[in-house]
């Protein structure tokens, strides 16, 4: 599966941004696709992710800001981003893995889009 994530950039505290998405499977079946970010000096977090079957989890710190959007049809997953504040400031990173019938999935990565929020 590969991964290309678009619609980071620079905003002020309170605005919105959009991130988009979308998956190049070759065949495989996606099972949980989502996001998650990263802060400077700071490990990989949860934003938000949804499985195949409908069930959506947030972090903690984006509850009630942030709404994730996927179209399992096109392999694409949105996430729309309001309120921000300036600790949502990190990388981006789209994440997805196969559904397999047994066993750890095979999880990928695209490769970031930076998100800035300024105070």
């Amino acid at each position: 599966v590969q991964l290309l994530e678009s619609g980071g950039g620079l905003v002020q505290a309170g605005g919105s941004l959009r991130l988009s998405c979308v998956g190049s499977t070759r065949g495989m079946r996606i099972n949980t696709m989502g996001w998650y970010r990263q802060a400077q000096g700071q490990e990989r977090e949860l934003v938000a992710e949804t499985l195949r079957g409908g069930t959506i989890t947030y972090g903690d710190a984006v509850k009630g800001r942030f709404t994730i959007f996927r179209d399992k049809a096109k392999n694409t997953v949105d996430l729309l981003m309001n309120f921000l504040k300036p600790e949502d400031t990190g990388v981006y990173y789209c994440y997805a893995d196969e559904q397999v019938p047994d066993g750890i999935p095979p999880g990928y990565w695209g490769q970031g889009t930076q998100v800035t929020v300024s105070s």
